[in-house]
């Protein structure tokens, strides 16, 4: 098996994951089966423009909350939560606690 070296780690939204399978595509003519099954996954469950991705990113960013990384913003724009408590769920998962005010902006950008 050869050794293949990480060069750069980077989150990224199902939407964007969705568009590098597209020019994948383009490029090869067609998917690896791992390929496919990931674009039909991500089909089913994105609802968002690559254009309203990066907006979302960008009003969650311009909140400049510290404790918000990259990936935590990927992740809340992947699942799109209804209510602040969904929220804190998601962050919970990186142990990343926000005040209700940062919540409720989050919220209303999402929504």
């Amino acid at each position: 098996m050869s050794n293949i070296e990480l060069i750069k780690e980077e989150p990224k939204t199902m939407v964007e994951i969705k568009e590098i399978l597209s020019n994948i595509k383009k490029r090869d003519k067609e998917l690896t089966p791992r390929g496919i099954k990931t674009n039909n996954y991500i089909s089913k469950f994105t609802k968002l423009t690559l254009k309203q991705v990066q907006e979302l990113r960008d009003k969650i960013n311009k909140l400049s909350i510290s404790r918000l990384k990259e990936k935590n913003i990927d992740k809340l724009i992947d699942i799109q939560p209804t209510d602040v408590d969904s929220i804190k769920s998601i962050l919970n998962s990186d142990n990343i606690t926000l005040k209700q005010e940062d919540l409720t902006k989050i919220l209303e950008i999402i929504k």
